[in-house]
This record gives C-alpha cells, sequence and structure tokens, in this order.
C-alpha cells in the first residue's frame, strides 16, 4: 500500500491559502475585498424599507464586486434626511465614506429653516443612479376616472376633496401640492407619518387623493382597489401603458420623478471620484444588478459626476419654486 504524505494543519492552511487567492486572481472584482480591504461606508439618511434603501440594497453586491471592496450600508434617517446627510459632510473625504440621497436632498432647503451644511458646496454628486415615476391615484369611490375629470370635480366643489401625502415637505407632497398649484385648485392636504399609511388610507377611503410610487402601487391598480388618474413623468410608464401622464391631460409643463444618487463629500480626490463612478457604472452593467434595480420600478440614470452636479443645481432651483407655491414651510 503507498504511503500518502501527511498533511499537517499548517500545510492545510496553506493549501487553503493558495486557493483562496486563485479564486481570486479568477475573479478580479473580489481581490480587495477577500484581502480585507477597507469598506465602503454608504451613508443611507433615509428609513430601512424606503425606496432608496431598497434600491442601494439590491446592488450593492454588485459594486462590491465592481469595487473590489466589502460596502456596508448605514441607515441614518431623521429630519428629511437631515441627520444622516450631516454626518455624511462631515466624513472623511477619502472615498471611503459616501451616500446615497433623494429629492429630498434639494427640497430640504426650501422647507427648513436652518440646516447645518450646504446642499450642493458641502457634497460632491458622483452619479444619479436612477430615477422612479409616481402615479397619481384616486380611491374607487371618487367620481373621476381621469385628471380632467378630477380639475372638473375639484372646480365644482372648492374645498371639498382632499388628498394625502407622506408627511409636510417630502416629495410626494411637493407632487401633489404641484398638481393642486398648476390646476389652480382649492384640495385640502392630510399628511401622514410615511407612504405605508397613507398607501393604507386611500385604500380605505379615508383620504380621495394622493401622489405615490408606480411600483408599489401597480398592483392596487390592476386589481381595481386604486384608480390611476395620470402619471408623473414626461412619458407614459411602461408598467402602466394605458395610463395617460398628467401633462398630456391639460398639464403640459408638469413632470416629477423620484431619483436617487450617490455623492460624495466635497474635497474627494478627482481620482476617488472617477473610482466611484466608474465602480456604479460597471455594477449597473451586471445583469443582476440591472434586473434588481429595474424590479424596484427604476430607470438607469448613470449620469456622469459633472451632469449630476449641474441636474441638483437645477433640482434645488426648481424645487424652490414648488415649495413656495405650495406654502410649505418647518421649523
Amino acid at each position: 500500500m503507498p504511503i500518502l504524505p501527511l498533511i499537517t494543519t499548517s500545510r492545510r492552511r496553506a493549501l487553503a491559502q493558495g486557493a483562496a487567492a486563485l479564486a481570486a486572481l479568477a475573479a478580479p472584482g473580489l481581490v480587495l475585498a477577500q484581502l480585507g480591504d477597507k469598506p465602503l461606508r454608504i451613508i443611507l439618511p433615509l428609513s430601512t424599507g424606503s425606496g432608496a434603501d431598497g434600491a442601494i440594497r439590491a446592488i450593492s453586491n454588485s459594486l462590491a464586486k465592481a469595487l473590489g471592496q466589502p460596502v456596508v450600508i448605514e441607515n441614518l434617517p431623521g429630519a428629511g434626511g437631515i441627520t444622516g446627510t450631516t454626518q455624511l459632510v462631515r466624513a472623511p473625504k477619502d472615498g471611503s465614506v459616501i451616500g446615497v440621497v433623494s429629492n429630498n436632498h434639494v427640497v430640504n432647503p426650501s422647507v427648513y429653516k436652518n440646516i447645518p451644511f450646504d446642499s450642493i458646496e458641502d457634497i460632491t454628486p458622483i452619479t444619479i443612479i436612477g430615477a422612479t415615476p409616481f402615479v397619481l391615484v384616486a380611491n374607487p369611490a371618487l367620481p373621476a376616472k381621469n385628471v380632467r375629470e378630477l380639475i372638473a370635480l375639484a372646480k365644482a366643489k372648492p374645498g371639498v376633496l382632499n388628498y394625502g401625502s407622506s408627511g409636510n415637505g417630502t416629495i410626494l407632497h411637493l407632487g401633489a401640492a404641484m398638481f393642486v398649484d398648476q390646476a389652480q385648485l382649492d384640495i385640502k392636504h392630510i399628511p401622514y407619518r410615511g407612504m405605508g399609511p397613507l398607501m393604507n388610507d386611500i385604500l380605505g377611503g379615508q383620504v380621495q387623493l394622493g401622489v405615490v410610487a408606480v411600483a408599489p402601487a401597480a398592483a392596487h391598480i390592476k386589481a381595481g382597489t386604486l384608480r390611476a388618474l395620470g402619471v408623473s413623468t414626461a412619458t407614459r410608464v411602461p408598467s402602466l401603458p394605458d395610463v395617460p401622464t398628467i401633462a398630456e391631460q391639460g398639464l403640459p409643463s408638469y413632470a416629477l420623478d423620484g431619483w436617487i444618487a450617490a455623492v460624495a463629500p466635497a474635497g474627494i480626490p478627482k481620482a476617488e471620484l472617477a473610482r466611484l463612478y466608474n465602480g456604479f457604472k460597471n455594477a449597473l452593467a451586471m445583469p443582476e444588478a440591472r434586473d434588481a434595480l429595474v424590479a424596484q420600478g427604476y430607470e438607469i440614470k448613470l449620469t456622469a459626476p459633472e451632469a449630476s452636479t449641474a441636474f441638483m443645481r437645477s433640482e434645488l432651483a426648481r424645487m424652490a419654486q414648488v415649495v413656495k407655491n405650495a406654502h410649505v414651510t418647518m421649523d
């Protein structure tokens, strides 16, 4: 009988390490993660379960592979995103900490009196990751089947109808307020604490109208428990092809979506900014990441840093006008 060589504990460890090294070489995107490189910390100034939270978690594994380092997501909600963003702008400017923000980032300066940072100057946009459409919905008991009928009904009964929102100053509030302002209607606003309670009360008939994200509303619309009056974007939404836009129903300047953006603290080195942008770009080239984001109702944007900065500046000005017209203020 041949004598087998003795494999000692140290030899087993060496073989295991060698196998790990070969596996890393076979998958270059994992090399740094397997060697224990410093993780990328992503501050999310929104709560767990929010649309932005679901989106970034859906692509986090692909992002880790693309960057070659672990990704750690930290939810720091509060004050419409101000709490977490304050931590972000004070974070190291070396590319080790970034954030993912939503529309509220450019809405807050017009809504809150005191914010401890500048929403444009204290951050460096990496990319607008994607955007999701909204839809104006009604409880089926409301005798209006589209936007034109709703406008006629509201003008015939000023001060009688009401709309709900996910809270004062949120993008869903502003989406409805922008509609009311452009149509010159008298409709009461009822703020809720989040989209979940808002949806429940529209379904239950406690509130008649609301602007909500398409993805969570689509099943209710198809089941007939919610009525879609119009989508918020400039073009129709593939998941609701028979629902016309609000713009094509008499309000041609109405356009709104819910975008999310990756941002870094101001002062990040250009090389790190490029590395992070390429990381998102490469991550969303992976089918699993693209499919996951699209499944959550997002259209992938991936704008370059310079274009992202210009977009956020324009949105800051636009939302300031919407807030002014809607007379939204908070302490």
